[in-house]
């Protein structure tokens, strides 16, 4: 009987042996979706020790990897950029074939005539410009051929899923529209998800052929410009799909494309059979790897991964009625928006570190942190080495959002009244009115902005405290709890309130057990937000905490001494105070909730009186409940002094709805009983789905 056991690290190393088998950069949905069932298999069931199985399956793992140096054809190679002119003598002007720009430019001026350009000054002071010939492109991280990326096939017609990297860099953060030169187009119609963006901006490719790729044909709509002689080019334009062989003369000459019209172009390519055979060969022998490792070294436990599973899954068709190129495809961001800010310099720090500038990759845009949420440029540049040019990474812990909303859930309700909550959050909007829906994560994850993260964060980061009862394993849990937490406060930190308190609840149970070395861990694993500070200092010569925009004056709507203003108007009976108008403006936006609509008030307000009197009152309820109302409560004061953005809030009026819900099931019951209403009792049960309540 082999040994297994159920410990993070052994199941990491098997799921680090898949990705090694599929190899790097992650960008293919199907790559993706194998991997993703595959982390679903190792991390919901166990992990079997013996070192024979474990030799084979890395065996397996390398022979896939090594696999494609030996049989794979050469790499086409890809070149990209924005095609802007700027002023004369321009990078483009100077390096692009003098056919390719001439004709590029004329296309240029008829789609974008003088006349519809640059009407304000402000607009064209923004228009950044390319400056190089070809665009970086994170998925030539681990090879670019000179150009942008490599490439072993050819086949878009949209390109937001031919994942233009340089489209959202921090050079071409515009605010222009059209029918001025513009980043994108929104459908707003709801059941667009499927096709929500529409890259706009005029672009360019280049293809360079290896010889394995002669006799391909080479098919396209739009603009092509194929190399002739004495370093000539010729425009090919179809209007319908046609296509051009590759012959020999082909190989290694630059071809290019041509997208100045928004949406012109599609290409596609046939490849000969003994290419297609051996990238097949290739795949198939990394999903065979990965197939046998699971099998030697993963016991599935398929009634812990069922309901996963159909979690991701629900999880997936949210995401992809709102935003389908949240899942594979790289949308631009608004200009001027946060997401574009965010994303621009993750592109900037992955260029240092390739460069091997450690240290401007360190400061990350600014030398002292101003925006929000600090660490989600560097988590961008993180996801782009693993995923590329794609939003896999964010989207892998939006699809962790409904799992650790269950297992929250479950630790301190029933298990079928957890359950029906979690489907609740996830596949059903009710979270617009009370407690938040995964919509909202997705929603404002896909615009790339740092909330959705950090509350993930903080959500995980709970669990792993409140899910750990074994005293040996509990130490490991503080150390990566308070460094979940910590990631929490980094990617943004107004949940600072929420997290230090969880810590504090974490630390007291620590000390109360006399427990240093798990109270050890604690302070270790929450020691990196520390680093905020400390960047601050060093790159910028500043003591600033967090970041320096929660210092602005306009941050804080209301504060401490104007509630104690507000109270003396109160008592005064001055009902036409500006203090007391200002401080009831402020709660009426906090208690609107996620939705903002004043009409829910009187619900939330209701829901802030059950927590604190949990939270107060409730010594029979489990410990870990109160610290988590005690945070509640801690960030309904950040609430009532900081600007209330819905957005911000989530996770506290999520924890919320888990403290209403226990309030439901256990203290509710007992009092419809008490006052006679067993039928109603009754109806509640069933609703819930409560058999038996559990001993806390």
């Amino acid at each position: 009987m082999q040994r297994t056991t159920r410990s993070a690290w052994p199941r990491t190393a098997v799921l680090i042996l898949g990705v090694a088998a599929a190899g790097l950069p992650i960008n293919s949905l199907c790559t993706y979706a194998l991997l993703l069932c595959a982390a679903v298999l190792i991390f919901c069931g166990d992990v079997v020790l013996g070192a024979r199985r474990w030799t084979i399956a890395i065996a397996c793992c390398l022979a896939a990897a090594l696999l494609p140096l030996l049989i794979a054809p050469a790499p086409i190679t890809e070149g990209e950029n924005l095609f802007l002119p700027g002023k004369p003598g321009n990078v483009l002007e100077r390096e692009l074939p003098p056919d390719v720009y001439n004709f590029m430019r004329s296309r240029f001026d008829a789609v974008y005539p003088s006349g519809s350009r640059c009407k304000g000054d402000s607009a064209c002071s923004n228009m950044g410009v390319p400056d190089r010939l070809y665009a970086f492109s994170a998925d030539g991280v681990f090879g670019d051929g000179g150009a942008s990326r490599q490439v072993r096939s050819i086949e878009f017609s949209d390109p937001v899923w031919l994942r233009l990297g340089f489209v959202n860099d921090q050079i071409y953060n515009w605010d222009t529209d059209a029918p001025d030169v513009h980043r994108g187009d929104r459908d707003r119609r709801f059941w667009m998800g499927w096709r929500r963006w529409h890259i706009a901006v005029p672009f360019f490719l280049m293809y360079r052929f290896p010889a394995d790729y002669v006799g391909s044909q080479l098919c396209w709509r739009g603009d092509v410009l194929w190399p002739g002689g004495a370093g000539h080019y010729q425009p090919l334009t179809n209007t319908q799909t046609g296509c051009r062989e590759l012959r020999n003369g082909d190989v290694g000459r630059p071809i290019f494309a041509a997208s100045i019209a928004p949406e012109s172009l599609a290409m596609r390519l046939h490849a000969p059979f003994p290419v297609q055979f051996h990238n097949l060969l290739c795949a198939l022998a990394a999903v065979a790897a990965i197939v046998v490792t699971l099998a030697l070294l993963v016991r599935v436990r398929l009634r812990e991964t069922l309901p996963v599973f159909a979690l991701i899954g629900l999880a997936l068709i949210v995401i992809a009625v709102d935003d389908m190129s949240f899942i594979g495809g790289w949308r631009p961001m608004d200009g001027g928006d946060d997401g574009l800010f965010y994303t621009g310099v993750g592109r900037q720090i992955l260029q240092h570190l390739l460069a091997g500038d450690i240290r401007s990759a360190l400061i990350g845009g600014e030398a002292v942190y101003y925006y929000g949420g600090p660490g989600l440029r560097y988590f961008r540049a993180l996801e782009m080495i693993l995923f590329g040019d794609s939003n896999l990474g964010y989207l892998s812990l939006v699809l962790l959002m409904p799992i650790l909303v269950w297992l929250l859930f479950r630790r301190f309700l029933s298990e079928i009244f957890a359950w029906r909550l979690a489907f609740i959050f996830v596949l059903l909007p009710i979270g617009e009115v009370f407690g938040t829906s995964l919509f909202h994560y997705a929603k404002w994850a896909a615009r790339g902005f740092a909330d959705p993260l950090s509350h993930i964060f903080l959500i995980w980061g709970i669990v792993v405290f409140v899910g750990i009862n074994e005293k040996a394993a509990s130490r490991a849990a503080a150390l990566g709890g308070a460094f979940l937490l910590a990631l929490a406060v980094f990617e943004k930190p107004i949940v600072a309130p929420m997290a230090g308190i969880v810590l504090a609840g974490a630390g007291l149970f620590a000390l109360y057990a006399r427990d240093w070395k798990r109270a050890a861990a604690l302070c270790i694993g929450f020691a990196p937000v520390l680093l905020m500070p400390l960047h601050n200092l060093y790159f910028g010569n500043e003591f600033v905490l967090l970041s320096k925009n929660a210092q602005l004056p306009g941050a804080y709507a209301m504060l401490p001494s104007g509630y104690v203003a507000a109270l003396l108007e109160l008592v005064r009976f001055d009902f036409t105070g500006p203090n007391l108008h200002a401080a009831l403006a402020q709660i009426g936006a906090w208690l609107s909730g996620p939705s903002g609509t004043a009409i829910f008030i009187p619900l939330h307000l209701a829901a802030v009186l059950i927590v604190f009197a949990l939270t107060l009152r409730g010594r029979d309820m489990d410990p870990w409940l109160r610290v988590i109302g005690a945070a509640v409560i801690a960030e309904y004061g950040a609430a009532l002094i900081y600007i209330v953005v819905a957005r911000y809030y989530f996770p506290m009026w999520l924890l919320t709805l888990l403290i209403v819900c226990v309030f439901i099931e256990r203290r509710l019951p007992a009092w419809l009983e008490r006052h006679g209403w067993k039928r109603m009792r009754r109806m509640l049960d069933q609703s819930i789905g409560t058999v038996a309540v559990k001993p806390t």
